[in-house]
């Protein structure tokens, strides 16, 4: 028994050297998402800001571009419960939740359309996230920070944000602020560049972002894990 106890104890520990060692080499990595239709238009620009901020911090980033391709809307058929996957193929959604494991943090840009954030990084979300939770695959998001920016002319942004936002609560994500509400404003991204206040605010918002995956990862080398996820209870008001 003795021998036995002994070993256990040398397995532990081997597991969690390897832990420490693992973490301490591992790059963090921040994943910017710019749901603009537009290339490098005024939500590029917040998120160039972020990413060189990030850059200065020793955090990695990749911006990924939602592009124009044309985009269904989740059908509600909950399919991807059953195979794992949305059954809408193609466009990129079931990709784009393998290639977000691989990220420690998320960045969300949207521009403004109509008071609230664009058709198609609603749609895109709507059906990244249900398909994440339905399939078995919530852990690709759940207890990592996310944070959302508005892009917009004039108004509507902070109403963008609370739409987006919603994404991270549901999901169990940590949401990073700046000193502000992360939003920029202008017509064109020279526009964008002297909203001084909204791009120094980008910057607050990366560097609370690094911060946030520092701290994480100093707390899982101590070996302080996440919390264990429980059973999800869905109550309904009418019965």
């Amino acid at each position: 028994m003795q021998s036995n106890d002994i070993m256990e104890k040398s397995a532990a520990y081997c597991v969690q050297y390897i832990k420490q060692v693992y973490l301490k080499e591992r790059v963090l990595k921040v994943l910017l998402f710019n749901g603009s239709p537009h290339e490098k238009g005024c939500t590029y620009t917040a998120l160039k800001e972020i990413s060189k901020t990030l850059k200065k911090e020793g955090i990695e980033s990749k911006i990924y571009q939602i592009g124009m391709k044309p985009l269904t809307p989740c059908m509600g058929c909950f399919a991807c419960s059953k195979i794992g996957r949305c059954a809408i193929k193609n466009d990129g959604v079931n990709d784009f939740i393998e290639y977000a494991r691989d990220f420690d943090g998320f960045i969300f840009g949207t521009p403004v359309h109509y008071g609230s954030a664009c058709g198609g990084i609603t749609v895109f979300l709507d059906r990244v996230f249900f398909t994440a939770f339905m399939s078995g695959r919530g852990d690709v998001f759940r207890h990592k920070p996310a944070s959302a920016i508005a892009s917009g002319r004039r108004s509507g942004t902070t109403t963008t944000l609370d739409q987006i936002n919603k994404y991270f609560s549901i999901s169990e994500m940590p949401i990073i602020s700046g000193r502000y509400w992360n939003m920029v404003h202008g017509q064109t991204p020279d526009q964008v560049k002297k909203d001084l206040e909204g791009m120094q605010n980008m910057r607050i918002l990366a560097k609370n972002m690094a911060w946030h995956l520092k701290c994480e990862q100093i707390a899982r080398e101590a070996g302080i894990e996440p919390p264990q996820e429980e059973e999800v209870v869905f109550t309904n008001f009418i019965r």
